[in-house]
């Protein structure tokens, strides 16, 4: 009582009080067990302003070595300690694991294959699972140590903890090494033994005469990696064929391309051979994927039961896009609608004509209907435009009046292509069924840029598209020029169509090397182009030159 009493007289006459009182206060109080005293003086202190001596840990000597140290439960440093503990006894040190140099996976036993780069996380997280007796201490950090690519070594540095002598927690680090053993999957080596051992195979089939739509898949089966798993692909004269390994790979191959296209597909398997004493069975599956003859850019006659499940839609209508379903669009009026896979299939129908029957007109004038639009995620306005052959120029001055929904991009002067209904002789069925439909002499689609590309057509392109390992049977001069016709209208239309770009990987082209004439031409009349920012850099040629860089700072890592 006496001590709580002396703290409180000095307390009240803290404007009296020095430097000297303060710390003979705190000394009584540090021998008083009461805290709330305590508490009290330090708040006083802040409150004041006044000078406060700062704690200091106190320390203990070591009762092996004797040097100055922080208190813990073992009453040992930290070298004292190491030196009497190891927790990393009885932890592995040395582990092998099995790689497939084939297809770059690894083994986890018993039989599963996990597929991981080198100093990924994935392959992180495969090293340490592999190790022993590890849930007895507590893993605090992993990383890799650089070793030399070729040595088949895997270093992993391991920070552990775990508690020892009266409740010490020990931090320790170690190094475990994998081994590396080259031993190729079941998949990778039945593959060597026979390459024309494949256990599915999905034909991808589009009954049309070009093959537009395959250039796009074939992009988009690239960005998504869906080929991946795949042995063999062969280029068919009306599609692809797609070898697996495993059946589930075409399972998966075929749901895939019916998210991206409107299909119908059927299964089929062979029996290979059988044991009927273990009751085992080997087949060979096939898949038969169709993909519906509708391309974009297509004129269509919509079949009347179709017809009047859309309002009465067209008949007489253009494809605008192709995903799963097949986006359709009235020019003459704006009205649009979706047919998916199952709606279509139900009642199929052909294109009355194709891109490949397009033709270039010259527009003479344009006279504005109706405001710019939204139909469908497209912008359309209708216009009425006045519109003539470009190849009767200098035969005959016909010119026609029609109805078009391109009246926001297309100017007098301009040059436009579109199907000729006034020459052309149309048999189709459905069109047949229709009594008295007017048919518009002229259905224009796109604007043409085909002057404007003449000035630069012997220029090669900042960009480039990647293409699938397919095997190509030999074919004659006829067919390999009217594929490089075909391609070079896909890429073409890539340049035109932002919304075809966004589903596609386009790298730099390393060749390009621009030019300031070639800047300065573009400036004047420039034709519609991939933006730059959006290109990628192409990772393979990347990696390699990471790979020779490595090589090259070997010594100095070292």
């Amino acid at each position: 009582m006496y001590r709580a009493f002396f703290v409180i007289i000095i307390i009240g006459n803290r404007n009296t009080s020095s430097h000297t009182g303060i710390a003979v206060v705190k000394a009584a109080v540090a021998s008083t067990p009461t805290f709330r005293t305590l508490q009290l003086l330090e708040e006083m202190d802040i409150d004041t302003g006044m000078f406060t001596v700062p704690q200091t840990v106190g320390s203990v000597l070591c009762c092996k070595c004797g040097i100055p140290m922080a208190p813990n439960a073992a009453n040992m440093c930290v070298k004292c300690l190491r030196s009497e503990v190891d927790i990393t006894e009885g932890l592995q040190k040395h582990v092998t694991i099995v790689h497939c140099p084939e297809c770059d996976t690894w083994l986890q036993p018993p039989r599963t294959w996990i597929k991981a780069q080198v100093e990924s996380k994935e392959l992180l997280t495969f090293c340490v699972k592999r190790l022993k007796n590890l849930n007895k201490i507590r893993l605090v950090h992993a990383e890799f140590i650089w070793t030399e690519p070729h040595s088949k070594r895997i270093k992993v540095k391991l920070v552990v903890q775990k508690e020892v002598l009266n409740g010490a927690i020990l931090e320790q680090s170690y190094t475990v090494e994998y081994v590396q053993q080259e031993h190729m999957c079941e998949s990778c080596a039945r593959v060597q033994a026979n390459p024309d051992q494949w256990v599915a195979a999905v034909q991808l089939r589009q009954h049309v005469s070009h093959r537009r739509t395959f250039f796009y898949l074939e992009q988009l089966i690239l960005k998504h990696g869906a080929a991946a798993s795949a042995i063999k692909i062969t280029q068919m004269d009306q599609g692809i064929d797609f070898f697996f390994s495993n059946r589930s790979h075409g399972v998966k191959f075929v749901e895939f391309v019916g998210k991206v296209s409107p299909v119908r597909s059927r299964n089929d398997k062979q029996l290979v051979s059988q044991d009927s004493k273990s009751n085992t069975y080997h087949y060979k599956y096939t898949f038969s994927v169709e993909i519906a003859p509708i391309c974009r850019e297509d004129l269509i006659c919509l079949p009347p039961k179709v017809r009047s499940s859309f309002g009465n839609l067209g008949p007489i209508v253009i494809c605008t896009k192709v995903t799963n379903s097949i986006a359709l669009l009235d020019p003459l009026t704006l009205r649009h609608c979706f047919l998916d896979a199952d709606q279509y299939w139900r009642s199929t129908f052909k294109s009355l004509h194709t891109s490949r029957e397009l033709v270039e007109y010259i527009v003479l004038d344009v006279e504005m209907v109706s405001s710019e639009v939204n139909v469908g995620g497209t912008r359309y306005a209708l216009a009425d435009a006045q519109v003539a052959r470009v190849s009767d120029f200098g035969k005959n001055d016909t010119i026609f009046n029609v109805k078009m929904h391109l009246g926001h991009l297309l100017n007098p002067g301009d040059y436009a292509l579109g199907y000729d209904l006034y020459g052309a002789n149309s048999n189709d069925e459905e069109l047949d069924k229709y009594k008295g439909l007017v048919i518009p002499d002229v259905i224009l689609i796109k604007k043409s840029y085909e002057e404007k590309r003449l000035k630069k057509r012997s220029k090669p392109r900042a960009w480039k598209l990647k293409s699938l390992p397919m095997e190509v049977d030999a074919k004659g001069r006829g067919v390999q020029e009217k594929e490089a016709s075909e391609y070079e209208q896909f890429l073409k239309d890539l340049e035109e169509n932002p919304d075809l770009v966004f589903g596609v990987n386009i790298y730099h082209n390393k060749e390009y090397q621009p030019s300031e004439m070639a800047s300065e031409t573009d400036g004047e009349d420039a034709s519609p182009t991939v933006p730059l920012d959006q290109l990628l850099d192409d990772m393979d040629n990347l990696q390699l030159r990471e790979d020779e860089d490595d090589e090259d700072s070997g010594s100095m890592r070292e």
